[in-house]
């Protein structure tokens, strides 16, 4: 088809645009006005004034030209735009994160241009650099989208309006509400507002009260706070629960004959003791050759939410159940989440399955995948599973067969048990205790397998768990940390080995391109940068870690068993998880580095993980005989999943630092508690109590002894006269100074370092300029781009904690 002509006048206006481009890219060594080309075209009247104006502009919105904060344009000759996500670090300063570029941009506040945390921006940048850095610098010329239009905080009243200082310790100003725009609220009530006007030169945000959660400081408002901050919701659409409430409970013959028939296998399960959403069951079978079956059921998510429904939309738009130190909020309503599809014992249940022979010796020689229906004998919580394995000494682990295991398996069974009544097992050491024979092999093989992603270069990350003990208002009675024995792992070895296997069927089910497309958990190695800065605090506790890629994962393992039980465990373990890469989701199967396997996937969890979902669907595809699918569409979906789970574990992290705060504020005021510095910044130093795992920070200005200087290079603060040097990885003694848990913060004093400086007014002013905190009014600390880095996933832990 031909194109239709263009118009006398639109070509003329694309000529005159051609000449105006043309007088820009000769002139491209300084910036020009309006008036200053018109001069430069002879433009004299008003007609063709305006059409340079407009012309101009169009340059300017086709990135042609760049229009300068003082209103002249210039063409880009050497700045670049980039776009990227606002992260407000800082109340001075912002970095922009720009998808696929190295370091981040820095962003004065004054340049921000109305941007706030979170914001979706188009930024300038310019040739110069911070100084004493080659990170570069760069002005917000758009906001493409805002990260956020409804914001958490508390609201103070006052006679004509009010303000609501945001939760978000990334918010650096109030939102002015007017009073007319006030609901049924009380002064120091926890409310989300709705912006109604931007941030734009002097002007502050403007909102209205949207919802009023509660009074600041009850554990529920709290929570429901926090969840509101990142944006996840608290409750499900009347829709979504009435969906789930007209599913039948009923199993029908015919789905059932559709099916392997497991439910004569002895099968249970092992969970939390709070557990309610049983998402994952074991079966067990010694056959007759000697080998044994060993069966991964996995509820079957995807037979009960179909594709577009309004349970499958919910599904996705949650992408994963996020788990707050009191309370689950589920991906799916309760309806599926602890009843339809929880394996719960004496029930039959549908489920998705992988089946593996196995050798006493771990070599794995059949496997099969499809969908099952189940009957569980048995609701282990771990607790119970330990107290039988107690009962034995499990055997240690046997480095000399893990090879074994590394033998292709043919996806076929060549053994098949017989069927019906469950299958008569050796009689166990103690008759008297049900399942001590199925866990101990369960346990003996476990160990062989754990042995051999070691073996093969998987990262053994024991992250240490905080826990709370709560009484019935939700405050915290005690914290402890959560320690996992072989019950966990055993669960844990055989959730991995199933995601690894299912991953490894489906890629290699297709062996010409395009392959099969598949939902992957994956890991890239670490950044050397950060593994180098990692290498050098480990030797400030006496540690060495290689930074050379085939000594990384051996050296990182023992690293973990050098510091088990020692004072320094937690910080260790932490940065270590922190120097790694994020684990993501991707249809590119590149692997996952912590584990050491080649392909991964998430097929164990679909009732608390979307991702698992999707497995189950691709899975199902494939075994139907499906064609590799169309890539994109699910690339966008392992996307939105990665980034809905990074909200969650935001959102679990701040319960968790709100619950230690709350804890730390119920103690006795003048306690001295050892801890270790975690990070050190210009401003003062974070320290980590050792018996809570809470973190604080001494300031510079409760620093009385002496003036202080930060040595960014070292990561240490050094006194001025007495030359004392405070630096990452000291042990220190602390006292609590304040708790602000609307902050979720800690300010703490160094015991025994609080004497005067000496000195008169002047040296007060000098300590003063220096050190004031470098926030605003609210004191909100800042703490990004000195050593803290950010959380990373926890490597080789399949399972999470359940509700």
């Amino acid at each position: 088809m031909n194109k239709p002509k263009k118009s006398k006048e639109e070509r003329f206006r694309e000529s005159v645009k051609k000449e105006i481009l043309s007088f820009f890219e000769l002139n491209d060594d300084r910036s020009w006005s309006l008036n200053q080309v018109n001069k430069a075209f002879a433009v004299r009247d008003r007609s063709t004034k305006e059409l340079f104006a407009t012309l101009v502009e169009e340059l300017t919105k086709d990135k042609k030209l760049i229009r300068q904060k003082e209103g002249n344009y210039i063409i880009d000759r050497v700045t670049e735009f980039v776009t990227g996500k606002v992260d407000h670090v800082n109340a001075r300063f912002a970095f922009v994160v720009v998808d696929g570029r190295e370091d981040d941009v820095w962003v004065s506040n004054q340049d921000l241009n109305g941007a706030i945390d979170g914001d979706i921006v188009k930024v300038l940048i310019s040739a110069k650099r911070k100084k004493g850095s080659d990170r570069a610098e760069g002005e917000v010329v758009e906001i493409l989208e805002h990260g956020r239009s409804e914001i958490v905080g508390t609201i103070e009243l006052l006679p004509n309006y009010a303000f609501v200082t945001p939760d978000s310790k990334r918010l650096y100003q109030d939102i002015f509400v007017p009073r007319e725009a006030l609901k049924d609220v009380k002064h120091g009530d926890k409310v989300i507002v709705k912006i109604t006007k931007w941030p734009l030169g002097e002007r502050k945000m403007e909102g209205v009260i949207q919802e009023v959660l509660g009074k600041a400081g009850e554990n529920n408002t709290e929570m429901h706070a926090i969840l509101a901050e990142f944006g996840l919701p608290y409750h499900f659409p009347d829709g979504v629960e009435q969906e789930a409430e007209d599913i039948s409970e009923k199993i029908p013959e015919a789905e059932i004959a559709k099916r392997k028939d497991m439910r004569g296998i002895t099968t249970f399960t092992i969970d939390p003791i709070d557990a309610k959403d049983f998402d994952d069951a074991l079966s067990f079978e010694q056959l007759e050759n000697g080998n044994y079956q060993i069966g991964i059921h996995i509820a079957d998510v995807t037979h009960y939410v179909q594709p577009n429904t309004i349970l499958e939309q919910e599904a996705f738009k949650r992408a994963t159940s996020v788990y707050l130190v009191d309370r689950v909020v589920p991906m799916l309503p309760e309806k599926l989440s602890n009843g339809l599809c929880s394996l719960r014992p004496n029930e039959d249940k549908l489920t998705f399955s992988a089946i593996f022979e196995i050798t006493s010796k771990g070599k794995i020689k059949n496997e099969w995948f499809g969908r099952t229906v189940i009957h569980s004998d048995k609701r282990f919580t771990y607790e119970e599973a330990q107290e039988v394995l107690d009962l034995n000494n499990p055997p240690a682990e046997v480095p000399a067969t893990v090879n074994e295991t590394t033998e292709a398996a043919t996806p076929v069974e060549e053994v098949k048990p017989k069927r019906g009544r469950k299958k008569k097992v050796e009689e166990p050491t103690t008759p008297d205790v049900p399942f001590l024979h199925e866990l101990t092999v369960l346990n003996n093989l476990a160990h062989i397998l754990r042995a051999e992603r070691f073996a093969n270069g998987a990262v053994n990350f024991e992250t240490v768990e905080v826990k709370f003990k709560l009484d019935e208002n939700g405050k915290p009675l005690g914290i402890y940390q959560k320690i996992r024995k072989d019950a966990h792992k055993l669960i844990e070895e055989f959730m991995l080995l199933a995601n690894k296997r299912v991953a490894e069927y489906v890629y290699k089910l297709r062996k010409k391109e395009p392959r099969n497309t598949m939902v992957y958990r994956i890991h890239e190695a670490p950044d050397p940068e950060k593994l180098r800065t990692f290498s050098t605090f480990a030797k400030k506790f006496g540690y060495s870690v290689a930074t050379e890629a085939a000594q990384i994962s051996s050296s990182f393992n023992q690293l973990m068993e050098g510091i088990e039980g020692k004072p320094e465990q937690n910080i260790l373990e932490s940065l270590a998880v922190r120097t790694m890469s994020k684990a993501k989701y991707s249809t590119d199967p590149i692997g996952h580095f912590g584990l050491a396997f080649p392909f991964y996937s998430h097929f164990t969890s679909p009732i608390r993980r979307y991702p698992d979902m999707m497995a189950h669907r691709m899975l199902q595809h494939y075994l139907d005989g499906g064609d590799p699918l169309e890539r994109a569409a699910w690339e966008v979906r392992c996307k939105h999943s990665s980034e809905m789970e990074k909200l969650a574990s935001e959102a679990e992290r701040a319960s968790i630092k709100y619950k230690q705060v709350e804890y730390m504020s119920m103690m006795e005021e003048e306690r001295v508690w050892d801890g270790i510095i975690s990070g050190v910044t210009e401003f003062g130093i974070f320290v980590e109590i050792t018996e809570t795992a809470s973190e604080g920070i001494v300031r510079m200005v409760d620093l009385k002894d002496d003036f202080y200087d930060f040595d960014r290079d070292n990561f240490r603060i050094v006194g001025q006269r007495n030359g004392k040097v405070y630096t990452f990885g000291d042990k220190v003694q602390v006292r609590v100074k304040e708790c602000n848990l609307a902050r979720r913060t800690m300010d703490l004093l160094l015991a025994g370092a609080n004497e005067s400086r000496g000195g008169g007014k002047k040296d007060k002013e000098r300590f003063n300029s220096r050190h004031r905190s470098k926030s605003d009014s609210r004191g909100r600390d800042n703490r990004k781009k000195d050593y803290k880095g950010g959380k990373d996933n926890k490597h080789g832990n399949d399972r999470k904690k359940r509700k």
